[in-house]
């Protein structure tokens, strides 16, 4: 199943909760952005890490196509300083590094290091592929092969979609439409571990909690922790939506307190949750118009909070302690503050996610693409580096936030 067929129309769900306030898009923010027409639609993009302690701004990044007749892995490259103009600004548009052809739609990607992504194909498959940055070229370093199957993994057809993976080094960790689990090691052949019926329903993403802990979402609303350590195929802690069965579609982990979780799903909602606590989310706050599909903390700012969606918008979401005093992510962009009821959100330093003071409830939140049209399918965000890709066949980079 490719990202099409997940794509029905948004579930008309009662909203409750999320923000009541008003929304203005960002105007001129958008001059900082540049874009670049690739006559693909875009499903993924991925910077590639920087060298730990590295002080320079990211200057690399993937993406993968979905739905076109030949499917791409391709790098691209936006640090070329001279390209730069007089006060530091960057005009030159993303150049094409090297690509490779991609045997499927591209579901997900995750890079592995510096030099290896891991690609997740609508096919079932899982591959490494390597950037040889010596003479700018791509290879398939390793490959498991309907990693993700419906019956028989030795039929011809039978592939179930790989829709989720990520990377721990050298772990890898894929889920699939299939319900199945794998833990891969990169260089090593065969699946370290592979939970065969982890779950009825598709598996639509995964993340690392801790290094032996992973939390999956599915298509009925559950959120589910697995011990790797473990040998029982069975979950530690199962969460849940209430009510409505809402497909959740996209999950990140806040970066510096692994208990607080953000998911977002068909409804377009952004659910918080405090894994510590309960089963069900702290928050649920009205986002997006149709299916979420991606969230990401900022790596590095975690109070700055990013989602995507099949309504073509892309959202920063800002619950930082001082507003006022924060350099904005945005140069001039239209800003505008939404009051959250007793529960939800506010700016503690304790963590900004999951406080009830209703007294600081205020948070940001500025559409970064204010034309919106096509599906905004994926973002990523490192740094003051922001890029993402549409299903308008564009790439869009904008390295400012922070401007």
């Amino acid at each position: 199943m490719s990202l099409r067929a997940r794509r029905r129309p948004a579930a008309n769900q009662q909203r409750c909760g999320g923000a009541g306030g008003s929304r203005r898009a960002a105007g001129s923010a958008m001059e900082d952005v540049c874009a670049k027409f690739v006559s693909q639609k875009i499903s993924k993009v991925r910077w590639r890490p920087l060298p730990a302690a590295a002080l320079q701004t990211p200057d690399v990044f993937a993406t993968g196509s979905w739905d076109n007749e030949d499917n791409k892995i391709s790098f691209w490259s936006v640090g070329d300083l001279g390209n730069a103009g007089l006060n530091g600004e960057y005009h030159g548009e993303p150049q094409l590094l090297c690509d490779i052809w991609h045997n499927g739609d591209v579901m997900d990607m995750q890079f592995l290091d510096q030099e290896r992504i891991v690609v997740a194909s609508s096919t079932g498959t899982v591959t490494v592929f390597r950037h040889h940055q010596n003479n700018q070229t791509l290879s398939a370093n390793q490959r498991w092969e309907k990693a993700h199957y419906h019956v028989d993994q030795d039929t011809s057809c039978g592939g179930a979609a790989c829709t989720g993976v990520i990377c721990n080094k050298p772990e890898i960790v894929t889920v699939g439409e299939d319900g199945r689990i794998n833990l891969f090691r990169a260089d090593q052949k065969d699946a370290v571990r592979t939970i065969d019926n982890a779950d009825s329903s598709t598996l639509h993403a995964v993340t690392f909690l801790r290094t032996t802990e992973i939390l999956t979402v599915n298509s009925i609303g559950q959120l589910k922790i697995w011990d790797l350590r473990q040998q029982r195929n069975e979950p530690s802690q199962i969460f849940s939506l209430a009510g409505d069965r809402v497909p959740l579609h996209c999950v990140d982990r806040h970066p510096n307190q692994q208990h607080i979780v953000a998911t977002g799903g068909q409804d377009g909602m952004l659910s918080i949750w405090d894994i510590r606590h309960g089963t069900m989310p702290v928050s649920l706050l009205n986002a997006h118009e149709a299916e979420m599909w991606e969230v990401h903390f900022h790596p590095s700012n975690p109070d700055h909070l990013f989602t995507c969606s099949e309504d073509g918008s892309l959202w920063h979401w800002d619950t930082s302690t001082d507003i006022s005093e924060k350099p904005s992510f945005l140069h001039q962009g239209g800003r505008s503050t939404a009051y959250f009821s007793h529960n939800t959100i506010n700016q503690s330093v304790v963590s900004a996610w999951l406080s009830n003071d209703p007294t600081k409830d205020r948070m940001e939140i500025t559409n970064l693409v204010p034309n919106q049209t096509l599906s905004v399918n994926s973002l990523d965000i490192l740094g003051p580096c922001l890029v993402y890709g549409t299903d308008a066949e564009a790439i869009y980079v904008n390295r400012q936030l922070f401007a």
